[in-house]
């Protein structure tokens, strides 16, 4: 099927208001665009295990997720970024020594290795539920993203697996980690070209640092106004903030909406 344009939306501080649900008037955008034959893709370093009513909302069955360790092309996942088992257990050593927690995501699931004080704020911060604990999740579940639940020990961790993993602080609390190299970058190109629509225009909407790949990726970058300013530098487009409109005002400057 050929599209007229893709649009990729990050979701928190993008598509998502600040209580994780997804406004009314922004699900009709979403539905609106399909109509037009515009399609919306969902740009997340979450999984729909973690927030299956916002995805639901959305109403999206093609997302890059995990920062780019999931793809999935209607509701069929497409590439599965699985982190070797021997990393992740070396990982989970690690945290257990300097008091700190490792959180394990696929695709349907989120687990942590155990509940700590910063693991709590973690999940507080992006207001959802704490996952279960189950330190042994990752031997026999695939994981395609961690957390290394951290607030102060960044280089016990990305000094001694730079060269494995690809770490983002997007919270105080937290680095999400997946395998070297994947991004929402990485995710987009590789969703496109197994799309078979690399001639059709491209457009994506965030706000934080684990964005900046996907906007240097697509045709039409675009801001949040909420966002960081290093996201701001590298748009086409600065639109509101996402508890102002901004989702609709970018999406009419580009006349994607009426």
């Amino acid at each position: 099927m050929t599209y007229r344009a893709l649009v990729f939306f990050d979701l928190d501080g993008t598509l998502m208001n600040p209580q994780t649900q997804i406004d009314a008037d922004v699900q009709q955008a979403l539905q609106q665009l399909r109509q037009r034959n515009i399609l919306p893709i969902i740009a997340t370093g979450r999984t729909p295990g973690e927030i299956p009513d916002v995805f639901a909302q959305a109403g999206v069955d093609t997302y890059v997720a995990l920062n780019g360790g999931l793809l999935v092309y209607q509701s069929q996942p497409i590439y599965t970024g699985a982190i070797d088992k021997k990393i992740i257990h070396e990982l989970r050593e690690i945290t257990q020594q300097h008091g700190d927690a490792l959180a394990f995501y696929n695709r349907t699931s989120v687990r942590v290795s155990r509940l700590t004080q910063t693991a709590k704020a973690q999940y507080d911060y992006v207001s959802t539920p704490y996952p279960k604990i189950d330190p042994d999740f990752y031997q026999s579940n695939p994981v395609y993203m961690m957390l290394v639940i951290t607030t102060q020990n960044d280089k016990r961790y990305t000094y001694p697996y730079g060269d494995q993993l690809t770490f983002y602080r997007n919270s105080p609390y937290a680095l999400d980690t997946v395998l070297k190299g994947e991004s929402k970058q990485t995710g987009i190109v590789k969703l496109i070209e197994k799309m078979g629509l690399t001639d059709v225009p491209t457009y994506a909407f965030g706000d934080g640092i684990n964005d900046v790949p996907m906007l240097e990726t697509v045709d039409h970058p675009i801001a949040m106004g909420n966002g960081i300013t290093a996201i701001k530098d590298r748009a086409e487009y600065i639109t509101a903030k996402n508890t102002e409109g901004g989702i609709i005002q970018g999406l009419k400057y580009f006349d994607l909406l009426p």
